[in-house]
Order: C-alpha cells, then structure tokens, then sequence
C-alpha cells in the first residue's frame, strides 16, 4: 500500500488513493473516490462516493467532503469548514440526482468554521477567512470574508494580502513577485497560475502578524 491510514480509518474500496496520501484517526473514505498524491486528511475527515481530490490537498479535522465537490491540487481546507451540495435540503424529498457541483480550484484556501454555499467555484489561490460564508462564484486571488462573505480585497499565492505600492503596484511581501489585476482578474507575472512553485519558494518565511499590525 503505497498510502498511510490510521487502523481506525474505514476505507471502502474500490477507490483510487495516491502515493504519499495519509488518512488519520475515524476517517471515512467511501467507494468510487479518486484522491491525489501527498494529501492529508486528519482526525473525523470524510469523503463522499464518487468525489474527485487533487495532489496535496490538506484536509483539517472534522471535515466532510459531500458528492457534488469537486477539489483541485494544492487546496487547504480549514478545521470544521462545510461543504454543502444541496441547497433547499428536505429530509423527505429525495435529490440525490439533482446534487449542484462545488468547485475549489488549485491553492484555495478555506479557513475554519467558514461554510461554502454549494454551486460556487472559488477561484484559484483565493482565500477564504475563518467562519466565512460564500455564496457566490470568487475569484482568483480573491480574499474573502464575512456573512454573506464579500471581497476585501486580493491575496498572493503565498497567502499576504496585497496592498498597492507607491508606483501602484501589487508586490508579495514575501516574494516580491508581482500582481496584476486587469477585468477585475487577478494574475501573478513571476509564476504561472498551474505552475508548480519553484523549490526555493515552498518554505514559509513570513506569517500574517506583519499584515495586522500594519492595518
């Protein structure tokens, strides 16, 4: 077996789970799942029949992943986070036909406790802040936050929010990689949106303490 799985974990095959995958403590993969390579998913994690997963996805505890979600590489989903796939839920009515796709394309971040409306796509690297609730589509690079969550502004790919400079431009603090913003459409000039990151950018080096202090 080319993954780890907690002896409490229940696997139900077949499913397909990627080399390097670790499944924690009570968690529940069913049948006819499709995980990537190198992902996580800890304590009281599920995942539906049929759902697809990227590379690298980490999966905090207590998350259930429903059928209708759809997560590409590299996402991170937050401790107690929710994903729904019905929106007018009725214990008497079956839909289980009608489920409405949830989509979390590559680097999004959902942040704990926030609740994702089912039938929106958040955007690639887009963030989502603790205890948010989205319902509608976000877009790339977008930081979201509040009830109903609504934008406040842009992130980078390494997660700092991104403020104009003097000359107007959007540089990460981190990488001094440059953003630009055209059509409401966010796009990073130094690497790709699906490229991988180059090796020597992996390592975190500086936290969001800066960003509060400075606000």
């Amino acid at each position: 077996m080319s993954y780890f799985a907690h002896p409490t974990a229940v696997i139900d095959l077949p499913c397909e789970i990627g080399a390097g995958t670790r499944i924690w403590h009570f968690a529940h993969i069913c049948a006819q799942t499709r995980i990537g390579r190198d992902c996580v998913f800890g304590q009281n994690t599920m995942v539906a029949e049929g759902v697809r997963i990227g590379d690298n996805v980490k999966v905090q505890n207590n998350v259930a992943i429903y059928a209708g979600v759809e997560i590409e590489d590299d996402v991170f989903l937050g401790p107690s986070c929710v994903l729904t796939n019905i929106s007018n839920p009725r214990s008497q009515v079956s839909r289980k036909h009608l489920y409405e796709k949830t989509l979390l394309r590559r680097g999004a971040t959902v942040g704990a406790n926030a609740t994702i409306v089912c039938g929106t796509t958040i955007g690639r690297y887009a963030l989502i802040g603790a205890g948010a609730v989205i319902t509608h589509d976000v877009p790339d690079y977008a930081l979201m936050l509040g009830v109903p969550a609504r934008q406040r502004g842009w992130v980078s790919r390494h997660g700092h929010p991104l403020v104009p400079d003097a000359q107007g431009r959007l540089i990460c603090p981190e990488t001094g990689w440059t953003y630009i913003v055209e059509e409401n459409r966010m796009r990073c000039l130094d690497c790709p949106e699906d490229n991988l990151l180059p090796a020597d950018f992996r390592e975190g080096r500086q936290g969001f303490a800066h960003y509060r202090q400075n606000r």
